[in-house]
């Protein structure tokens, strides 16, 4: 099975041009990049400090903006209002929205059954990928930020389904926590969704449909997996209960 990684190598911005109209424009491994002391940063750094969600980069002058751009650091508000900005992530082409999501039994790390036809009622969010994707490790951080959030909650559950082998599972674990109920071993279960691109989320409601689904690295991606939450939370049937 051939794995992809969804890994972004161009930037597009929209800035306002000197006629006061909207204009794209590219940055490419050609940009010529620089922080506010005039440092220039190379492609492979300042992409990096930009896929971190913590950086933000402008061109220097309005009237010539394809020249040189500035890497300049975000604040809690720039953050905020950029992920307002990001457009929803595109959906997979593994799972169609509002169809059932199929059947799901196996067990996680620890040995714990998990088996989707007795998580009816429940909110299921999945993420599909494996210890040596570098979009899959880049996105952890958000991802156990939702399982904060939710922790007091019974009715919705974080599920990874890795490819790796327990062993070294537990070896990344010890540097690189991901709270999600890790599931080991796990190719087969992808293989049998066709999943080949990573990393892939899915949220499934109450009655086990999918309602929302990506692939790729998005700085989006846990603000719609969030909001697809709340969304399920709010119409479900059931009344919510927590631990």
């Amino acid at each position: 099975m051939k794995l992809v990684l969804a890994v972004l190598t161009l930037w597009t911005l929209t800035i306002t041009s000197v006629q006061g109209q909207p204009k794209k424009i590219f940055l490419t491994d050609k940009s010529t990049v620089k922080d506010s002391s005039g440092t220039v940063y190379p492609y492979a750094i300042w992409n990096k400090l930009i896929q971190t969600g913590n950086y933000g980069i402008k061109p220097i002058s309005n009237k010539d903006p394809n020249d040189e751009f500035i890497l300049y650091e975000l604040t809690e508000k720039d953050k905020e209002e950029m992920i307002k900005r990001t457009p929803k992530p595109r959906e997979s082409g593994f799972f169609v929205t509002g169809s059932s999501f199929g059947k799901f039994k196996t067990t996680d790390i620890n040995r714990n059954k998990l088996n989707l036809q007795e998580m009816k009622g429940k909110i299921v969010v999945f993420n599909f990928w494996f210890i040596n994707c570098p979009p899959c490790r880049r996105e952890i951080p958000e991802l156990n930020k939702l399982v904060e959030k939710y922790k007091e909650r019974n009715d919705v559950v974080f599920i990874a389904v890795a490819l790796d082998d327990k062993s070294d599972l537990l070896d990344f674990l010890k540097t690189t926590p991901f709270n999600y109920q890790i599931v080991d071993g796990g190719r087969w279960i992808t293989q049998g969704f066709g999943i080949t691109t990573f990393p892939t989320n899915v949220v499934v409601d109450q009655n086990g449909n999918v309602q929302f689904h990506a692939t790729g690295y998005s700085l989006s991606l846990p603000s719609w997996i969030d909001k697809t939450i709340i969304s399920l939370i709010e119409k479900g049937s059931t009344p919510i209960t927590t631990k």
